[in-house]
């Protein structure tokens, strides 16, 4: 798995632990060890371009995902294909204040928001109610077992 994390943010972040966390989900999903992955933290300007720009939506949201290969995960005993599987664009300004509304770290709100965008990234989805209660159960179960084992 190869995981490039780039911090144009200004905000202090252990890069290694989101790319430590981005393996641990991969591997979790059975995507090919050789997929290809990209992280990014952005100041709040830059996010809002992105979301105008992508979603025709105002202002900067937390969280935006731009799939590549379209890559699925695999299964126990068939790994997906390999490929790019897309860049993450995470915006810690958003992040912080979310955290806080929450009542946890920045950092935690940070690895919820890595592993929500690489679960997008997977084809995952929470447009439908069902969509949403899979998703987010197999994100808080993928962050939590990743937690678990720092």
């Amino acid at each position: 798995m190869s995981t490039e994390v780039t911090n144009e943010s200004g905000y202090d972040l252990d890069e290694a632990e989101f790319a430590a966390l981005s393996r641990f989900v991969i591997d979790e999903m059975h995507v090919h060890p050789q997929a290809e992955l990209e992280i990014r933290f952005v100041p709040t300007d830059v996010m809002a371009e992105l979301h105008v720009r992508w979603m025709e939506e105002e202002g900067p949201t937390d969280v935006l995902s731009f799939p590549m290969d379209e890559l699925r995960p695999g299964t126990d005993t068939e790994l997906s294909e390999e490929g790019m599987l897309g860049s993450i664009v995470v915006c810690p300004d958003v992040a912080v204040e979310q955290a806080r509304v929450a009542g946890h770290s920045a950092e935690e709100e940070m690895l919820l928001l890595t592993t929500h965008g690489i679960l997008h990234l997977l084809g995952y989805d929470h447009a439908e109610p069902e969509e949403e209660k899979e998703m987010f159960d197999l994100q808080r179960r993928l962050l939590l077992t990743f937690l678990a084992r720092r």
